[in-house]
């Protein structure tokens, strides 16, 4: 009797990659007003949040919120339009927290913050995490190829081809150059800097771990969004004086800039 054969053959294939979440983190635990600020971005920039996958950062906060505070956070928060998807990784009573409400935590980076006896520190990726007070001072760049090197020192990467909607380029630990355009729906990410040399239609982020001292630069700036360090602005906040034009993103002071470029 011949032997059934068995179909080894996967229903669903599970890749791990970069992904554009975005973070949300709690300064101050008034759950009316994250709520009310979550909702006037959604009604600012509903193609870029509305229903959009955030992360609730508590690692701002001296104590960990308990968890019927933070379920009515998380209640909040999908009524103002957006969908909390996991928390962010921290301390130990936030690990508890995360396992009462049900949720993941983002521990992507978790290696690179826990100190060698295990105890966690304050993760990379959050925007007051490196403060560079160096790059406040410094005075706009007057090209592209003044930008700085991102940590590391690896040679950056060049995207020759154009980067399409639903597509995203990620530039680990160095500087991303885009030769030709970035299209609405794409997303263009680097832990240095950002220099594109046709239109910007979609998003790009510099900084991605932290760096402030990352720039954007684009040669035609119709960006959806633009972020340095995990501050950002989205199109319907930019002067429309500098839509079409050569310009340069840069944080100072903890205030996302953007200029025209000589």
């Amino acid at each position: 009797m011949a032997a059934a054969q068995i179909d080894y053959a996967q229903a669903g294939e599970l890749k791990i990659g970069q992904v554009g979440i975005a973070n949300l983190r709690v300064r101050t635990l008034d759950v009316a007003q994250l709520a009310q600020e979550m909702r006037e971005r959604v009604q600012r920039a509903p193609k870029l949040f509305e229903r959009a996958a955030v992360i609730v950062d508590f690692g701002g906060l001296a104590q960990t919120p308990d968890a019927a505070i933070a379920r009515a956070l998380l209640d909040a928060l999908r009524g103002a339009g957006v969908i909390p998807v996991a928390l962010a990784y921290g301390s130990s009573d936030n690990e508890k927290l995360a396992v009462e409400l049900g949720l993941p935590l983002l521990s992507k980076f978790r290696a690179q913050y826990e100190t060698p006896g295990g105890a966690p520190t304050e993760p990379p990726t959050a925007p007051a995490a490196r403060r560079d007070h160096a790059a406040a001072d410094a005075p706009p760049a007057k090209a592209a190829a003044a930008a700085p090197a991102p940590h590391g020192g690896q040679p950056g990467m060049i995207q020759t081809a154009p980067v399409r909607s639903g597509q995203q380029i990620y530039a680990d630990n160095r500087d991303l150059t885009v030769l030709t355009s970035v299209g609405a729906g794409a997303e263009v990410l680097a832990d240095g800097s950002v220099h594109i040399y046709g239109a910007l239609r979609g998003r790009a982020l510099a900084g991605a771990q932290g760096n402030e001292k990352a720039r954007i630069f684009c040669r035609e700036f119709h960006a959806e969004l633009v972020a340095v360090a995990g501050h950002y602005k989205v199109l319907e906040e930019i002067p429309k004086e500098l839509r079409g034009k050569a310009v340069q993103i840069w944080l100072e002071n903890e205030q996302l800039n953007i200029a025209a470029l000589d």
